[in-house]
């Protein structure tokens, strides 16, 4: 809309008001509109810090999060931050917060997710049984109501 607006005439005080945004912001916008047509507007990638974990890493990640710890080396019956932390900074060196960790992680397609408690002690075939036919149900105890005198 400034754009517009400054290149139909308008001031471009007048516009960059309208629009809401800072004067220099509107002269930058229509430099770049004049220069490069409407692609000159859209937002430019930022420089920032190259990323620590290169894209083959960041696989290996996501599949070590996949694949889940293993229980007998590491006694861990599933990843938390602290833990993929430790891991990233064991294998290649790179230490990461716990935040961040959870960042990368989002950027993977990964979510977090509540481990659900297994007792070491468990019978597997108990289990099973259980998941197919349920528990067995004990004869009710209750009495019936009792049947009111009739009058």
């Amino acid at each position: 809309q400034a754009v517009a607006g400054a290149l139909e005439g308008m001031s471009r005080a007048e516009a960059a008001r309208l629009a809401g945004m800072e004067r220099q912001a509107l002269r930058d916008a229509v430099v770049r509109y004049n220069a490069e047509g409407l692609a000159g507007l859209y937002d430019r990638p930022r420089p920032g810090p190259a990323p620590r974990l290169d894209e083959a890493r960041r696989a290996a990640l996501r599949r070590l999060v996949l694949d889940g710890p293993d229980v007998e080396a590491t006694g861990l019956s599933a990843w938390t931050l602290g833990d993929l932390c430790r891991e990233v900074e064991a294998r290649w060196g790179v230490r990461y917060h716990e935040g961040h960790m959870s960042k990368l992680a989002r950027g993977l397609g990964l979510s977090r997710q509540k481990a659900r408690p297994s007792h070491p002690g468990a019978d597997p075939a108990a289990r099973e049984a259980f998941a197919k036919g349920g528990c067995r149900r004990r004869p009710s105890t209750r009495r019936a109501p009792p049947i009111p005198a009739s009058a």
